[in-house]
């Protein structure tokens, strides 16, 4: 994966993020009207969909605010090449070879984790260097090891290569 095809992937995530970014400002701004329709005025002491709805609206703003701060890390992230004997860092792909030979394909980037995105025949997955698998790989070099507990358990690679 060469300098272009890593442009490609971060204006993919960015294009994502934006969008996501869109909808829950929409489902924000519609959830507060909701919270302060006429409608949805208390009918009696048990009736809670006001209270609700805003707290619905506050969940979703801050949800946005996340997203947008993601936005502006990743405006501020500058990419570059990664040489041969380069430690793993924010903007390097990161190729692992699991202990069963199956190889994966790795961005580490400030915000959008768990994004997957096709570059070419690859599919990357999108790590934020705070995510245990992003900790593990953070600083490690080609030939390296990596051992991370995920979710799924243990996983155990080596690290291929990094760009």
């Amino acid at each position: 994966m060469d300098l272009e095809d890593k442009h490609r992937l971060l204006h993919e995530l960015r294009a994502r993020l934006a969008a996501q970014y869109a909808t829950l400002v929409a489902a924000q701004k519609s959830a507060q009207e909701g919270a302060v329709h006429p409608d949805a005025k208390a009918e009696h002491s048990k009736d809670t969909r006001s209270i609700e709805s805003g707290y619905l609206a506050r969940g979703l703003a801050e949800r946005a605010e996340t997203l947008r701060d993601g936005l502006r890390a990743l405006d501020l992230l500058r990419l570059r090449e990664f040489g041969e004997d380069d430690a793993a860092g924010v903007g390097a792909v990161v190729t692992l070879v699991a202990t069963d030979g199956r190889e994966t394909h790795y961005f580490l980037a400030p915000s959008g984790a768990g994004e997957t995105i096709r570059i070419g025949l690859d599919n990357v997955v999108v790590l934020t260097p705070r995510s245990p698998l992003g900790v593990a790989m953070s600083g490690r070099r080609a030939g390296d090891s990596v051992r991370a507990e995920l979710p799924t358990g243990l996983l155990l690679a080596d690290v291929d290569r990094v760009r």
